[in-house]
């Protein structure tokens, strides 16, 4: 090369650095979000309740998709976070389908969650563990909806940074689930003993809380070149708040986080919108309530509002401390393990059957005929059930994805073990199929370890655990 050729290669080097162009191979780190509205009509029966769904009558506030895509030059990955609690599997696969026709993103690029809101309708099957033949009106409205907020995220992707970051929050976490003192009668549905009893009430028999509660809110903040707020999505392992009107459509507290970080980034009314999502960590056993103590009444969403604002407060205060990246490296595992599906003993059958031949018989234990008739659906359902985990890099954050409501003890072992640090758990992701305890959970009885409650194997979270640690190893 003569000299005047290379002075004209380092004069054009030296004006792209000027003007901020990346070096040849370094392409900018992209990232968009969008919201889109999911919000059911009314007249639907409200999920977590037993027995008939009472129907919606009025909506506080809007339920949406939280959409978040990433993109750093070699890999894109989308996170979606629903304000519903239960979506089933085959309605998300439907979603990821719409998405790659319209973009080519891959599926297997793409996690997709709910809250664990018990004010919304249910997009879930009556049995989870057999997909029907047609999807729902409401079912076919999110899917499609899923897929618009991921195709306007995409839209808006632009070059950003990236920072991540944990902050303690303890006093809004406590385990629901009670080691009761000796002598106290504990029944499940079908007559056996429990040794745990869930949402005990102030009772005089509590003995100590029959696990550990995970106080960190872990979070992935984004912004614009420019310094301005473009994302946020936080993680905790709080079940769901609740104390909302009778009959009332809501995304819980999960909404009310959003709109007050939004509110102290001093990130409203922007163009586009900034978008921030609180996903639910591992949080099967835990709730907001400190049964050890009298609970103050509250009126209908001040419960709600006073723990989103705290949680949006202590996300600000570690938000000013963010060591921000122009570049981060994203990496994506997913997975299908196949578990086998729980089946009744030969006596809980035979109980169950009892109990549905006389439709006038009152229960006699806890809830009776409508875990009779689970222990019939579970007896009638496929015997294995596969379900999808993901595991994710953004930069040195890690994130796994199950499709259970998980113990909290889950949640600790794989932030520990993890390699990458942080990490943390995202749940009732891409499916949910009912309550994750673990095997010495599972020996305590209680709610969450039912038959029909819990609807795979007792090894399940073991395999599970296994599996998102191996994902992880590859992606680091």
């Amino acid at each position: 090369m003569n000299r005047l050729a290379l002075s004209i290669v380092m004069v054009s080097y030296l004006l792209a650095v000027s003007v901020g162009a990346q070096p040849p191979g370094e392409e900018p780190f992209l990232a968009g979000a969008a919201t889109s509205n999911i919000t059911p009509w009314l007249g639907d029966g409200l999920v977590g309740n037993f027995g008939t769904p009472p129907p919606a009558k009025h909506i506080h506030d809007e339920l949406h998709a939280r959409c978040f895509v990433l993109d750093d030059g070699t890999t894109r990955i989308a996170l979606v976070v629903c304000d519903n609690i239960y979506i089933s599997r085959e309605v998300l696969d439907d979603a990821k389908r719409q998405i790659t026709e319209a973009t080519g993103l891959p599926a297997d690029r793409m996690l997709i969650s709910g809250t664990h809101t018990h004010s919304s309708v249910s997009a879930r099957w009556k049995n989870p563990l057999q997909p029907e033949k047609e999807f729902t009106e409401y079912q076919r409205f999110v899917a499609h909806r899923i897929a618009d907020g991921v195709r306007c995220a995409i839209n808006n992707l632009r070059p950003a940074r990236v920072a991540w970051g944990t902050v303690d929050l303890p006093g809004q976490v406590f385990c629901r689930r009670w080691l009761m003192k000796p002598g106290t009668e504990l029944l499940n549905p079908f007559g056996e003993s429990d040794h745990v009893k869930m949402n005990p009430g102030n009772s005089p028999n509590l003995l100590q809380p029959a696990g550990p509660v995970d106080p960190q809110i872990a979070f992935l903040a984004l912004e614009t070149l420019e310094g301005r707020p473009l994302g946020l999505l936080a993680n905790y392992s709080l079940h769901y708040v609740g104390g909302t009107g009778p009959n009332h459509v809501s995304a819980d507290y999960f909404a009310v986080f959003a709109d007050r970080i939004q509110e102290l980034l001093a990130a409203d009314r922007q163009d586009p919108p900034f978008v921030a999502a609180m996903s639910n960590g591992t949080s099967g056993n835990i709730n907001n309530v400190n049964y050890a103590v009298p609970r103050p009444k509250r009126q209908p969403y001040e419960q709600i509002r006073l723990v989103a604002d705290e949680c949006a407060q202590a996300v600000c205060g570690e938000h000013k401390k963010l060591v921000w990246h122009d570049r981060a490296r994203l990496g994506m595992r997913q997975r299908e393990l196949e578990l086998a599906v729980r089946k009744p003993t030969s006596a809980q059958l035979a109980h169950a059957q009892k109990v549905l031949s006389e439709p006038e018989r009152p229960d006699k234990f806890p809830h009776e005929r409508s875990y009779a008739q689970n222990a019939m659906q579970l007896q009638n359902s496929p015997d294995q059930v596969r379900v999808i985990l993901q595991a994710m890099r953004i930069g040195e954050l890690g994130i796994a994805a199950i499709p259970f409501e998980v113990f909290s003890e889950i949640g600790l072992e794989l932030k520990a073990q993890s390699p990458l640090k942080p990490s943390f758990t995202i749940e009732l992701a891409n499916g949910g199929y009912g309550y994750l305890p673990t095997p010495e959970q599972h020996k305590l009885g209680g709610y969450e370890t039912w038959l029909g409650t819990n609807k795979v194997e007792v090894q399940a979270s073991t395999k599970i655990v296994n599996a998102l640690l191996e994902m992880f190893a590859e992606l680091k």
